[in-house]
């Protein structure tokens, strides 16, 4: 994927690809769906942290949908600029260059979802 990708368009076609498998296959998505449901709840560790956490994991797996559809969560959550930039360094140092190409990806993911915190364009 390119930084010109159109994250909010991925996601809504991959949500729409995984509906033919809600119909299918419903035990394994709703299984799915609570595990995530389960596992980004809050607790010890806030809901915005966790999916800091899934965006660099998401980033270092080289996963477009998953930096897709966890930057839009992070924008929900408020999360800052500053806060998914660091992430991302976390994910660079641990995946190197590969992970540098989708930590790009990522900013532009972020900036989609999160308009009003992007850069202004001179």
């Amino acid at each position: 994927m390119s930084s010109t990708t159109d994250f909010k368009a991925l996601t809504r076609e991959i949500s729409g690809n995984m509906s033919q498998l809600r119909t299918s296959q419903p035990e394994v998505m709703q299984g799915f769906s609570a595990m995530g449901k389960a596992a980004l709840a809050a607790g010890a560790i806030d809901a915005k942290t966790k999916e800091l956490i899934a965006l660099g994991i998401g980033v270092a797996a080289r996963c477009d949908g998953c930096i897709g559809f966890h930057t839009q969560a992070l924008a929900r959550l408020g999360a800052t600029r500053a806060e998914v930039h660091e992430t991302l360094a976390i994910a660079v140092y641990m995946g190197g260059g590969p992970a540098l190409m989708y930590a790009a990806n990522a900013v532009a993911a972020f900036d989609q979802a999160a308009p009003e915190q992007a850069p202004a364009v001179s």
